[in-house]
């Protein structure tokens, strides 16, 4: 089976697609995978890495608020939209998937041109508008979330099949993880992504040397790789002593191992790590970022805090003592854990990689016939 990927701009729409590919090509020894990205997103280090082609368009969102730029993103449409079908034309793919970013809406476009059948996959609760503009395009809306439904238009191409899970996620093991990573206390995982969130970052500054001086939990800050030389010179600056039961790191390339060990998730509400978070039956403290398009942060988040699976609090709300309080609370309230853990059962889709590859089936058995 031969497929062509879109996605692009963040780790959010790029790595579900690499876990689809890297799932089809473990299910058939035929695989052929070409992925559709621009220059400026992260697909660039992140499907190279993976092994994958990538053939790049440009394009760009809209922008509500400087209209006359809007010029410019239709005619970068146009174009793209004209290299899309030769890519088609000349990959031949069976069928096409598309998991979001600008550059899904030119694929989707063409592929109902090339009478290539389609499929895009939203991550987050509230569909962006990549999605709902694509969804007259494609033939199947695979979406993350049931309530997701409800805002979608085309109802009977929709069908759920929740976020693709790295399988180093499925796999990974409480007490395994815990030896391996030297774990002996409760312990905290705290992230706001691969570049990191500012405010996460500054309102965990605050807390860190109590932390240490209590010594009652293990704690791993993962500061993003930007933010890592800021943090420490301000650790350093306000002379805050770090013990030995508290690390901070600028990217955390174990995640898997560590998200396992966790006792508790302190991180934003990006899609994916929520996914993640539901797979492993995390109890989390969910902090939404509020300069997302759509707020969809918080919607995932509130799917969370709705069925009592996850803490929530908002950034406008989050200082040192908020943070502080809700993590020693969380953390010697077992039985509020183990409520967390079971409640996020309900959550978890633990096969999206096989819901999704079956629709691939599907379509490249229907582009067959």
């Amino acid at each position: 089976m031969r497929v062509l990927f879109a996605g692009g701009g963040t780790g959010g729409h790029i790595n579900p697609a690499i876990s689809i590919a890297d799932y089809a090509a473990s299910m058939d020894k035929d695989f052929e995978a070409l992925f559709v990205g621009t220059k400026t997103g992260l697909e660039t280090k992140l499907v190279p890495n993976a092994g994958y082609n990538i053939e790049y368009i440009e394009i760009q969102g809209f922008d509500r608020k400087h209209l006359f730029r809007n010029f410019e993103t239709v005619r970068k449409l146009i174009t793209s939209r004209r290299k899309c079908r030769r890519i088609i034309k000349d990959f031949k793919p069976d069928c096409i998937v598309c998991t979001g970013g600008y550059v899904s809406g030119p694929v989707a476009m063409a592929s109902k041109a090339m009478q290539i059948p389609s499929l895009i996959h939203e991550q987050n609760v509230y569909p962006g508008m990549t999605v709902k503009g694509s969804a007259n395009y494609v033939t199947y809306l695979a979406l993350s979330f049931e309530e997701t439904i409800n805002y979608m238009q085309h109802k009977e191409k929709c069908v759920v099949t929740g976020n693709p899970v790295r399988e180093e996620i499925l796999k990974a093991d409480y007490s395994e993880a815990r030896e391996k990573l030297g774990v002996k206390k409760p312990f905290v995982l705290i992230f706001g992504g691969s570049l990191g969130a500012d405010r996460i970052n500054d309102t965990v500054i605050e807390i860190l040397e109590k932390i240490s001086e209590e010594n009652k939990i293990e704690l791993l800050f993962g500061t993003g790789d930007r933010n890592y030389e800021k943090i420490m010179k301000a650790v350093s600056e306000k002379g805050i002593n770090i013990g030995d039961n508290v690390r901070i790191v600028s990217y955390i390339d174990n995640m898997a191992e560590c998200m396992a060990a966790a006792d508790v998730v302190v991180s934003r509400a990006g899609a994916i790590t929520v996914s993640e978070i539901a797979a492993l039956h995390k109890p989390s403290i969910l902090i939404p970022s509020p300069n997302v398009v759509r707020n969809h942060q918080e919607q995932n988040a509130r799917a969370f805090e709705n069925k009592n699976a996850a803490a929530l609090i908002l950034e406008k709300d989050l200082t040192p003592d908020v943070l502080y309080d809700k993590i020693m609370s969380m953390v010697n309230d077992d039985a509020l854990l183990c409520r967390m853990s079971d409640n996020l059962g309900q959550l978890a889709k633990t096969d999206a990689l096989e819901k999704i590859y079956s629709l691939m089936i599907k379509m490249a058995d229907k582009g067959e016939n």
